[in-house]
């Protein structure tokens, strides 16, 4: 019989991962911390939306002799932020990667992702860069440099987040990132296309999950193209005339010859009427040359009939046949793409993760690993609201995000919980929530 899907199971994976950390410090008893109590810690830390969580465990231990950060993550003995940042910073990202993996696998296995097949059984998977760090004067190796015409030069921070979406549906399932960072033996710059290059060389298994790789008109280039149809995926990207001279000359030309396909009709949005207006055409060339990549193209238009003003207007590639059934399907899907900025990089952002907060650049990965294990928070979040009713229910009771968190923050602080069911099980009594079992 399988195990039913809790946060005990997400937390006994995180244990057994950072288990296997490699430790390069000398074997010595006057050791105190271990890597894995520092990556729990800094864990713990984003999972809670508090820089205070382990500064108050520290108290509830030194006062009670037991604390929350022992009950609810597995932590022994509680490190502070320096300990933590001097530990992590020589453990690269990729460490933590595979347990992205097993959250999709197990919520895929689980069955509770049969939401998220969009059309034709397939996935929709936007991917797009986001900066989390800029300063004109902190800098690292890993930084990305950026010299002006003024003579300043910049430092920054950017990584690759993609995330499986569905257009109706708010919670996003974050993949592992990849990270924007100069390359050995590399001389250019790298880049948001050469880090979705080494996302997909990495991660080919998840083709067989029929995923659609959404994107904008930077990723919509024929060897990324010819990559990502080489490793059994599919695409629909943004096309825009100026960067594909080529594909639209024959557009134009088509459309001279009226052979370039419509389709139209009008949908009420709750306030007024909208008219969509589709052309499509198969089978275009992506560039100029020989023996390149054939696309389908098609275009969408969206006007405002109380106004006459154009709402909406884009154009997208895809290696799917485009007909009158499935030219509207594919067009919502290529919208969908900033469901990555909005639903995954903003909250991140501004819904109490901190993205883009210093954590400390180190001297070697603690950057890019503690911008991972808060990816791995958000992710824990979203895990339990697809397998933890009473989770569920005490947020959507609370409504506000902030109202949680501080909840969660204050009662931690002063009260002992033997475990995360207890937790819940408790704010659910307090708040007169029926039983959820």
């Amino acid at each position: 019989m399988k195990t039913e899907l809790n946060f005990d199971n997400f937390v006994s994976v995180m244990h057994d991962l950072f288990d296997k950390l490699p430790d390069y410090r000398k074997t010595s008893p006057n050791l105190k911390y271990s890597l894995k109590d520092a990556a729990l810690g800094a864990f713990s830390m984003f999972f809670s939306q508090s820089s205070s969580f382990l500064s108050w465990q520290q108290t509830m231990q030194e006062c009670h002799g037991h604390n929350n950060a022992s009950t609810l993550f597995g932590i022994k003995k509680i490190p502070s932020d320096n300990q933590i940042r001097k530990l992590l910073d020589v453990i690269p990202p990729e460490r933590f990667y595979p347990l992205f993996s097993w959250t999709f696998d197990e919520l895929h296995n689980g069955g509770h992702l049969k939401d998220y097949r969009f059309w034709d059984g397939c996935m929709l998977m936007p991917i797009d860069g986001t900066e989390y760090f800029r300063s004109g004067k902190l800098n690292c190796g890993n930084c990305s440099v950026s010299r002006h015409k003024n003579g300043k030069t910049t430092y920054s921070h950017k990584v690759l987040t993609p995330v499986i979406v569905t257009p109706n549906n708010p919670k996003v399932i974050c993949l592992e990132p990849e990270f924007i960072t100069p390359q050995d033996g590399a001389e250019k710059q790298d880049c948001e296309l050469n880090a979705a290059k080494r996302w997909i060389e990495r991660n080919a298994d998840l083709a067989k999950h029929k995923v659609i790789i959404l994107g904008d008109d930077l990723f919509s280039r024929e060897p990324f193209c010819q990559l990502i149809l080489s490793k059994g995926f599919h695409f629909v990207l943004v096309c825009k005339p100026d960067s594909h001279k080529t594909l639209y000359e024959y557009v134009d030309y088509l459309e001279k010859s009226t052979d370039i396909k419509t389709l139209s009709f009008k949908k009420w949005n709750g306030r007024f009427h909208e008219l969509f207006n589709f052309r499509y055409c198969n089978n275009l060339p992506i560039k100029d040359g020989e023996n390149v990549l054939q696309v389908n193209w098609v275009e969408i238009t969206v006007t405002n009939l109380s106004t006459g003003a154009v709402s909406y207007k884009n154009s997208f590639i895809t290696d799917f046949e485009l007909n009158p059934d499935s030219v509207p399907l594919i067009v919502q899907a290529g919208r969908a793409r900033w469901k990555v900025e909005n639903e995954n990089n903003n909250i991140l952002k501004t819904k109490g993760y901190h993205l883009e907060h210093n954590y400390g650049h180190g001297d070697k990965f603690l950057s890019s690993t503690m911008v991972t294990l808060n990816l791995l928070a958000f992710l824990a979040h979203t895990f339990l609201e697809f397998v933890d009713l009473t989770y569920r229910a005490i947020r959507q009771k609370l409504a506000a995000r902030k109202r949680f968190f501080h909840d969660f923050n204050t009662l931690t602080k002063y009260l002992l919980f033997d475990s995360w069911n207890h937790l819940m099980n408790f704010m659910a009594a307090k708040l007169k929530i029926p039983n959820t079992a």
